[in-house]
């Protein structure tokens, strides 16, 4: 009898013990609730690849590794930090810094390679481990960073990419996570007949750019040796197809390395091309002309008087040698880039069809290229504008504009009169469908005619220009120089210039369209002798690359 007593005590305490517990998970822990005993774990998609239009690679993944520590499994942590430290090229007080005893787990270093992680295992170190980490490589180094941008981390520690392609297209590059969702007991133990949930990833799509990775090392080895010879602080070269407004090449000096962005200065990141506000001179008359003969203010032979200085209100306008010719054609006025024959072409244009022509190529408004950074340059309302500011606008002074917005304006006065959005990427490419990027028709700025006269006119500017140039023989080139002075506190700087040359290759049916464009070249102030040699050279290039047959 006791013993059937004592076994039913036990049973009632026992009962109560079980029902104790059961209330207290139910009521107050909150391992009781559903998102405690069902373990979600969120499965990361792969970010796009990138490549050239050759599929060449540009951006790829790669794995590396986190190096972490469990201090209490190390055993002896100073012998720890003694053999472990070389390998990380640490110093052995701040390796030792870095591991608290405190914690059970210790992230020690990131960005581990798979060859460092391979030395340091066979050190059979007690209680160190690694973690598997993304990492985004760059094989081309920074032949290509203002176009590529880079991944860098955001405020959660995600990665996130920041300017060009990779800022621009983050979303369509990071793809969609997926998640597994399964069911556990208290101990966390999977339950093999409870909820196993998996949602696969979609990996970010790959860009398939415009690039051509062979134009970008022509022009990105030609702009260092320039800007070297000529002294230049900085300097931007742009390659386009002007008949859809591909981007063939950019490169912008200084620059960066995409993988060790990190080791750069931040004003480095921003693309010059596409982020840089500079007065383009007279790069920007033949776009005035065409203008004018575009509206028949003017006829391509009719002639305008070049007697001497041009006064507007209180400023004297004059020719950049301050020589004159008297009775000057409209072809003229372009080969010796005169100022006061523009001023006289925008005064038969008229102030407002002039201030028109600016907004209908585009000036004041981003272009719209897939870059990350863009800005609008800067147009002032039309009633803001003075009788000097007409003026000058002929000639390409008093006018902030961005290279891109250049490019996008020349193009259209020399491909028919067709303005087109300016892009970089040409195919977007997932696991189940491929996404052609269309080119953008933006309108018209002048008509067929017009661009037929403009690029002969162009071209007898490279023939009879003030500087001959070192010209590959039989080819016909059309392009116009541009040196603008560089506006500090107010007042030009006539030391300090912006010496810029576009131009096309062949004329009939150009190929290829190129800006050069140096920021204050040392050795010459003048466009003629620094930026357009570098263009002749580029020129050059990219003749035997595409294999373009002479004109004669």
């Amino acid at each position: 009898m006791i013993k059937l007593r004592l076994l039913l005590v036990l049973f009632v305490v026992g009962y109560v013990l079980v029902y104790v517990k059961l209330f207290y998970l139910q009521t107050f822990n909150s391992l009781s609730s559903n998102a405690n005993y069902v373990k979600t774990e969120k499965i990361q998609p792969s970010r796009g690849k990138i490549s050239d239009r050759h599929l060449l690679p540009l951006a790829v993944n790669q794995i590396k590794y986190r190096l972490y520590v469990e201090p209490k499994h190390i055993g002896d942590k100073e012998q720890l930090v003694q053999r472990l430290a070389p390998s990380l090229s640490l110093s052995e007080a701040s390796l030792e810094a870095r591991i608290d005893m405190s914690k059970n787990w210790v992230s020690v270093a990131a960005g581990i390679s798979p060859e460092m992680r391979r030395q340091i295992m066979k050190l059979k170190l007690n209680g160190v481990g690694f973690g598997e980490e993304p990492d985004r490589f760059y094989p081309e180094a920074s032949l290509s960073a203002h176009l590529l941008g880079f991944v860098g981390k955001n405020a959660a520690g995600g990665a996130v990419g920041y300017f060009g392609v990779e800022g621009y297209y983050d979303k369509e590059l990071t793809g969609l996570g997926g998640v597994v969702r399964s069911e556990q007991d208290l101990l966390g133990r999977p339950i093999f007949l409870g909820i196993q949930e998996k949602i696969d990833a979609e990996n970010g799509r790959d860009l398939v750019l415009t690039i051509d990775n062979s134009v970008q090392a022509i022009i990105k080895g030609r702009l260092k040796n320039a800007m070297e010879s000529y002294q230049a602080q900085q300097g931007c070269v742009i390659v386009v197809d002007p008949n859809n407004l591909e981007v063939l090449g950019l490169s912008c000096l200084p620059d960066f390395d995409p993988t060790t962005y990190y080791q750069f200065d931040e004003a480095l990141y921003k693309n010059p091309a596409i982020s840089n506000l500079y007065e383009p001179g007279s790069t920007f008359k033949p776009m005035v002309v065409a203008a004018a003969l575009s509206d028949k203010a003017i006829k391509p032979n009719d002639t305008f008087e070049e007697a001497g200085p041009v006064t507007i209100g209180e400023y004297n306008i004059r020719t950049w040698d301050d020589k004159y010719e008297g009775k000057v054609s409209v072809t003229r006025i372009l080969e010796k880039s005169s100022n006061v024959g523009m001023v006289a072409i925008g005064a038969r244009l008229g102030n407002q069809k002039l201030y028109q022509a600016l907004e209908k190529y585009g000036f004041g408004s981003p272009t719209g290229i897939d870059l990350q950074g863009e800005v609008g340059g800067y147009l002032k309302p039309k009633n803001q504008w003075y009788p000097i500011d007409f003026a000058t606008a002929t000639f390409g002074q008093g006018i902030a504009v961005t290279p891109i917005q250049m490019v996008k304006a020349f193009a259209s006065i020399i491909n028919g009169g067709n303005l087109f959005q300016p892009h970089v990427v040409k195919k977007l490419v997932s696991d189940h469908d491929e996404q052609t990027i269309p080119v953008k028709s933006l309108g018209r700025s002048v008509d067929a005619k017009t661009s037929e006269i403009i690029k002969r006119m162009l071209e007898a500017t490279v023939n009879n220009g003030e500087v001959h140039w070192a010209k590959p023989a039989g080819y016909r080139i059309g392009g116009k120089t541009g040196t603008a002075q560089i506006a500090i506190k107010g007042h030009y700087d006539a030391s300090k210039t912006i010496a810029s040359f576009i131009g096309f290759v062949p004329v009939d049916q150009p190929k290829f369209l190129v800006l050069t464009i140096l920021w204050e070249p040392k050795a010459s102030q003048w466009g003629s002798e620094t930026a357009a040699p570098l263009f002749f050279d580029i020129a050059k290039d990219l003749i035997v690359y595409y294999n373009i047959s002479p004109d004669e």
